[in-house]
């Protein structure tokens, strides 16, 4: 069974993998763009069959060079939601989608693919129709206007699609193998680094309405958006655009307070409520910035009714489990 994934040495891609080899599955080509060297590290202690540049795949791909493929997980992209760059997003995040979902219809391949919660942008209702989707960047439009590619070519086939056609709208994603990302590394990823150098955390002050650090977000633990795609990748015959977070928001406060009180149980140290963490400068709220004014999201929650309604039952991690895991593997990883 020959599998694809795109931005295999990305955070979602590369986990994937890791699902995959657990199944025994290592008929896998890797797909992307190593111009970021650093990245091979998510790639060293996984099977893959091939290895492909991006800037060669695509073509090879719509030619048929690689045979029987059973599916492809589709995870490369310009993830930075903060990229000002309009045309060079499209063409990575749009464009190229467009062709891969072409060949994938023309040698019968399913495909599974990214696409994300920044398409409902500045609504506050987060489910997966067209009245709710109100993007806030060039990001969150390059998503959004490839659903409705699909939409336009599939209709109402959409969601009864003989070939397996699904879209997965991430929300906050965090967990192992984010730490190439830089700046859009997940808050639990920088905040593990804030209090190992200063043994606190930083968190945004108040905005939209919400008071410091109560912004609230739909966290979703890596492992979690790795289990849906491997149960669609199980289910063929489901196909659509769904939501995959846990459904629960969770203030910026309660990530702060289990990596505290994680690392702080780590160094043999009593766990803190929050007011005791805020009081003692565990927990520092900083001025919001201005370059974020009217592009920010300060409640996201992922509605699951459709993912539920396929036949997808999975428990969601809330953020005290999958931070307090997260932590753990960041403390024992050499990266």
């Amino acid at each position: 069974m020959k599998i694809v994934v795109t931005g295999a040495a990305g955070f979602i891609g590369s986990n994937l993998i890791k699902g995959l080899n657990a199944r025994g599955i290592d008929d896998i080509i890797a797909v992307d763009d190593l111009t970021q060297g650093d990245k091979f590290r998510n790639l060293a202690d996984l099977k893959v069959a091939d290895y492909l540049d991006a800037g060669d795949f695509y073509s090879a791909f719509a030619g048929g060079r690689f045979g029987r493929v059973e599916a492809v997980f589709h995870e490369g992209a310009c993830s930075d939601t903060m990229e000002p760059d309009g045309k060079y997003m499209m063409a990575n995040n749009y464009s190229v989608s467009c062709r891969l979902f072409e060949a994938c219809q023309s040698h019968k391949v399913r495909l599974l693919y990214a696409s994300s919660a920044a398409t409902y942008g500045g609504s506050d209702t987060f489910s997966e129709a067209p009245e709710f989707e109100k993007p806030l960047n060039v990001y969150g439009y390059s998503k959004l206007l490839f659903d409705q590619f699909l939409r336009r070519q599939l209709g109402s086939a959409l969601e009864h699609s003989k070939l397996q056609v699904a879209g997965f709208r991430y929300f906050n994603v965090y967990g192992p193998r984010e730490q190439h990302k830089g700046r859009m590394a997940s808050v639990a990823f920088h905040q593990y680094h804030q209090f190992q150098a200063d043994a606190k955390v930083k968190l945004f002050g108040s905005y939209g309405g919400y008071s410091p650090g109560g912004q609230m977000r739909d966290f979703v633990f890596i492992d979690d958006v790795v289990a849906v795609n491997l149960w669609f990748f199980d289910h063929p015959e489901k196909s659509g655009i769904f939501n995959l977070g846990t459904g629960r928001a969770q203030p910026f406060n309660d990530v702060a307070l289990a990596v505290v009180n994680t690392l702080r149980q780590a160094r043999g140290t009593e766990p803190l409520g929050l007011d005791e963490a805020v009081r003692g400068g565990l927990i520092d709220y900083i001025d919001f910035p201005p370059a974020l004014v009217g592009k920010y999201q300060s409640y996201t929650q992922a509605d699951l009714s459709a993912l539920r309604a396929a036949g997808c039952q999975h428990g969601f991690a809330d953020v005290q489990t999958g931070v307090a895991a997260y932590m753990h593997w960041l403390e024992a990883s050499p990266v």
